[in-house]
């Protein structure tokens, strides 16, 4: 794996948006967000989002979002700029959110990803997220989501992907 040394990752801040959203609009052409979803995103920031964005030159090189509500934490989304994908840069940026996730005491994460996107599930699995069920249609027509959870280090609940 090649660590990206020269990536900054940071906590994203309203002037991130603009590349921020470009890159949405590359990664997920047919559900991206808008500019606005990720204006009301930070919003949330800190009561219940974290957003962290990965800039390399002055340019977004990824990004990564947050929900945490009690002791459960949603892995809202990951993206990485094509240049950057293999590298390491999309588990720098889980790992973030994971350790946000933890510090803010969430006893479990759960994500949605695409079933098609065997790069992103090896990733989640590498960090031992395990699939607990799938949702047909989530991203469109036949376009299915499969939901994968882990326990957190440190939680009462630790030691499984049982919901």
């Amino acid at each position: 794996m090649n660590v990206l040394t020269d990536i900054v990752v940071r906590p994203m801040r309203w002037w991130d948006i603009a590349g921020v959203h470009d890159l949405e609009a590359e990664a997920f052409p047919d559900t991206a967000w808008s500019a606005e979803t990720f204006w009301s995103e930070l919003a949330g920031v800190p009561e219940t989002r974290c957003y962290f964005v990965a800039r390399s030159d002055d340019r977004v090189a990824g990004y990564a979002g947050l929900m945490t509500v009690g002791s459960d934490a949603d892995v809202q989304t990951i993206a990485v700029a094509p240049q950057f994908r293999h590298r390491g840069l999309g588990a720098r940026l889980l790992d973030e959110l994971l350790l946000e996730a933890t510090r803010r005491g969430c006893s479990r994460a759960t994500l949605e990803v695409a079933a098609s996107s065997d790069d992103a599930q090896r990733l989640y699995r590498r960090r031992g997220f395990a699939v607990v069920g799938r949702r047909s249609g989530y991203y469109g027509p036949g376009v299915d989501a499969l939901i994968m959870r882990l326990r957190l280090p440190g939680s009462r609940e630790a030691g499984g992907a049982s919901p």
